[in-house]
C-alpha cells in the first residue's frame, strides 16, 4: 500500500513536470559576429573565450524565449534582463557584492502562447573594474534573463569579460636597489622602469661589487600577491608567475649580467589596488640568490602592471579611446622613446 502511494505520488510529480510548459532562453548580442573575444580563466582553472567589453561600451542584443511544448501556454509573473557586476569572495560564499546592477523589463506578467524574441539595450554601461578570477576572489560581469513563475523561475546567465585600459604613465622612473651582506656580498641591480604594460619587456642589469660567498644560482621571479578581506580577516596568496634564470655558476667581482624578461608569455593582469574595498592584486620582482650551502638571499621590489589599448574601437568609451590613441605612437615616436630609454640605461 505504501509502495502504491509512493508510486502514485511520483507519477503525479512526473506528470506535472512532463506536461507543464517550460522554455529555453538564449541571449544573442547584436554585435556577436564582430565583437572581439578574450580568453579568461574560470573558477576551476580552465580557460574559455568570452565577448570582450570596455568601460562605457553599450551592451545590447536579443533574448529568445523558445517554448519547449508547442501549443501549450506559459504563464509567468514577468520577464526581465539584468546586467550585473559582482564580486564573489570564496571564503564568504553567503555574501556577494554587486557594484553594478541594471534591470530592464522585457514583458509584463501574463502568458506566452508562442516563442518570442525581446530586444534589450544597456547604454554606455559603467564597468569600472577588470574581470578577474583569483585564488580567493572572483569579479565577474554577466547578463541574466529571468522568466518569473509561481513555482520555479526559468533563468539563463551569460558571462562577459571586461578589460580596463590605462593611460601611458608620464613618470616612469627606473628602479635601483642594493643587496648586501657585510664583508661578504654587495650587489646592485637596476631595472629600466617601474611600470610595465602587459606585453612589455623588463630590461635590467646586475652588478657584482663584492663577492666573498660562493653563489651557485641566481634568478628573478615575478610574484603575484592577491590580498582579500579587511582588518583582522586579511588573506594573502602569493603565486610565482615566472622564474627567469639569470646565471648558473659563481660570479666574480666586477661582473655585470644583463636581464631581458618578456612579459607577454605569462598569465598576468593589471595591478589592482583596493578594488571596491574588497581585494588587491600586486606584482613584485624578486631577485633570488642561492649559495652552495642552499642558503637563499633575496630582495623584492613592487612593479606596476597596466593594460594598454591596441586598436581604437568605435564602441569604446571616450576615456578608453583617448587612452588607446595615446599608445598608438608613430614609428618616429617609438624610435625616440627607445633612444631615450637606451640613454637612461
Amino acid at each position: 500500500w505504501h509502495s502504491f502511494l509512493s508510486a502514485l505520488k511520483q507519477g503525479v510529480v512526473m506528470s506535472f513536470f512532463s506536461f507543464g510548459q517550460s522554455a529555453q532562453i538564449d541571449i544573442v548580442l547584436n554585435d556577436a559576429e564582430t565583437r572581439k573575444k578574450a580568453e579568461h580563466k574560470t573558477e576551476d582553472g580552465k580557460k574559455d573565450q568570452y565577448f570582450l567589453f570596455y568601460d562605457g561600451d553599450t551592451v545590447s542584443g536579443k533574448v529568445n524565449v523558445t517554448l519547449k511544448n508547442p501549443g501549450k501556454r506559459l504563464e509567468h509573473q514577468g520577464i526581465k534582463i539584468e546586467f550585473i557586476g559582482k564580486i564573489e569572495l570564496y571564503y564568504d560564499k553567503g555574501n556577494n557584492y554587486e557594484f553594478v546592477s541594471l534591470v530592464k523589463d522585457l514583458a509584463q506578467p501574463g502568458e506566452l502562447t508562442q516563442s518570442r524574441t525581446f530586444d534589450f539595450e544597456f547604454t554606455n554601461v559603467e564597468k569600472p573594474y577588470e574581470a578577474y578570477t583569483g585564488q580567493n576572489v572572483k569579479l565577474r560581469y554577466f547578463l541574466r534573463v529571468t522568466v518569473s513563475r509561481r513555482l520555479n523561475d526559468i533563468s539563463k546567465e551569460m558571462d562577459i569579460v571586461v578589460h580596463t585600459l590605462s593611460m601611458f604613465p608620464e613618470l616612469n622612473s627606473s628602479i635601483k636597489m642594493e643587496v648586501g651582506i657585510e664583508d661578504c656580498l654587495h650587489i646592485e641591480f637596476e631595472y629600466n622602469k617601474s611600470k610595465y604594460h602587459l606585453k612589455d619587456v623588463i630590461v635590467g642589469k646586475i652588478y657584482f661589487l663584492l663577492v666573498r660567498i660562493k653563489i651557485r644560482h641566481m634568478e628573478i621571479n615575478i610574484i603575484k600577491r592577491e590580498t582579500t578581506g579587511t582588518g583582522t580577516n586579511v588573506y594573502h596568496e602569493n603565486d610565482t608567475i615566472a622564474k627567469y634564470e639569470i646565471m648558473d655558476g659563481a660570479p666574480v667581482r666586477g661582473e655585470s649580467i644583463p636581464i631581458r624578461l618578456f612579459l607577454a608569455g605569462y598569465e598576468i593582469t593589471p595591478t589592482m589596488r583596493d578594488i571596491n574595498k574588497k581585494y588587491s592584486v600586486r606584482y613584485y620582482l624578486n631577485l633570488v640568490l642561492i649559495d652552495e650551502e642552499e642558503r637563499r638571499y633575496f630582495k623584492q621590489q613592487e612593479i606596476t602592471l597596466w593594460r594598454r589599448g591596441d586598436v581604437v574601437r568605435k564602441s569604446m568609451s571616450r576615456q578608453a579611446a583617448i587612452a588607446s590613441q595615446r599608445f598608438e605612437c608613430s614609428s618616429s615616436d617609438e624610435k625616440a622613446l627607445a633612444h631615450a630609454q637606451d640613454k637612461e640605461q
